[in-house]
């Protein structure tokens, strides 16, 4: 049986443009936690660290979708470079500044201006739809790239923490600066696999949030994003009152293999059932593997609850992307995927918040009630949504603003 991993990478460039996406993708992982490093370090002030980190992820969340509506109507090349090193010059500005002493308004603004980096993963998927669109490869593709997005969140922040704690505060930063200029220039040179523009449609269609698929999708991925968010900071807390805080990075491990393995499998299958059903049992599965997290009672029964509730992770990304894929147009297509990104991130940031209030004010074990809600609050969107989730394919037809 031939391996549909190695059939993808057959085409050429596929393995250059990946890898030169992983390097560009790593710090994605490494801003938010390295400023929180960073200057709680340098500043001793947990508030301050966590409000420039949040600062940095609202304006990104905001701003990377607009990036990639630009790379959509302008091409890749002539976008991501500008932007690259508008970020490179912000992330300078807030380490100088912390190093320096400047005062709490200058982080924020550097934090804020650090928001355009550009979405790396929406750009990788997008070379990939370019090669494998209408055909079976492009979702082993997008399974490929969700297991790649694990092992960047694996990497990532012990990378950054490690590097501010070991060396100086800014190191954590600083290494996912020098990241980021090297991946990005890798990937923008290879020129042959980069996805046309497309000027005239961009201009003509307007956002790719206009459209309901897109919508219902992103929206629905804030709620999983809360699942995410409330099973990192949860953890961390719970793994301390049992008095065993380093344990934590293994519990959180556990999470993320079962979702590279899920999302390898995931990715291998050709199944016949429609994409709305599947991504309706996805986030099905992804609810339900939330409630036991209500009756953990140690570490090692946490990390078995939390290595099935990974099981959910790259399905529902995977499907999550090739809905996306079917219901825009091409031109809309890096904005499309941005928006969905957009929404686990956007979840994430509320889903830790929410859960910390939480723990803070009742305990360790409080903080996994913002996973349940957060997973049948996804699945309950999707239920009242779904009509706008369609397997009619839009290679020629433009889709319809519901």
């Amino acid at each position: 049986m031939a391996n549909p991993y190695r059939e993808i990478f057959r085409a050429p460039g596929a393995v250059g443009f990946s890898a030169a996406g992983f390097v560009a993708r790593l710090p994605v992982s490494m801003v938010t936690i390295g400023i929180v490093t960073m200057l709680s370090q340098a500043r001793g002030e947990y508030w301050l660290a966590g409000s420039v980190a949040a600062t940095f992820a609202l304006a990104n969340a905001l701003i990377a979708p607009q990036v990639s509506r630009l790379v959509d109507r302008h091409g890749q090349s002539r976008v991501l470079v500008p932007a690259t090193l508008a970020t490179l010059v912000a992330l300078v500005g807030l380490m100088l500044a912390t190093r320096f002493e400047a005062p709490n308004w200058v982080l924020f603004l550097f934090a804020a201006l650090s928001g355009l980096e550009p979405s790396m993963g929406a750009m990788v998927r997008a070379r990939w739809t370019e090669i494998y669109r209408g055909t079976r490869h492009l979702r082993t593709a997008f399974a490929f790239e969700s297991v790649v997005d694990e092992m960047v969140f694996m990497i990532g922040p012990v990378l950054a923490i490690g590097l501010s704690v070991a060396w100086f505060p800014e190191a954590g930063p600083l290494a996912a600066t020098i990241l980021l200029a090297i991946g990005m220039t890798l990937f923008v040179f290879q020129r042959s696999t980069e996805p046309p523009a497309h000027s005239q449609a961009t201009s003509a269609e307007g956002s790719a949030i206009r459209f309901g698929a897109v919508r219902l999708i992103a929206l629905v991925m804030v709620a999983i994003g809360a699942i995410f968010g409330t099973s990192e900071v949860t953890t961390v807390a719970f793994a301390e009152l049992q008095g065993q805080k380093a344990a934590a990075s293994l519990v959180l491990a556990s999470y993320a293999a079962g979702s590279l393995i899920a999302g390898l499998i995931f990715g291998a299958l050709h199944l016949r059932l429609s994409l709305a059903r599947q991504f309706v049992l996805a986030i099905g599965l992804a609810a339900a593997t939330t409630l036991p997290l209500l009756a953990v009672g140690s570490l090692w029964s946490l990390a078995a609850v939390l290595f099935i509730a990974g099981a959910s992770i790259s399905p529902t990304v995977i499907v999550a992307m090739a809905l996306v894929e079917r219901h825009v147009p091409p031109s809309k297509l890096t904005e499309g995927i941005t928006w969905v990104m957009t929404g686990l991130g956007v979840g994430l940031a509320l889903g830790s918040a929410a859960s910390g209030w939480l723990i803070d004010n009742y305990g360790a074990a409080s903080g996994f009630r913002v996973s349940v809600v957060g997973g049948f609050a996804a699945l309950a969107i999707l239920l009242l949504g779904l009509r706008k989730l369609s397997d009619v394919a839009l290679d020629s037809s433009r889709p319809a603003l519901a």
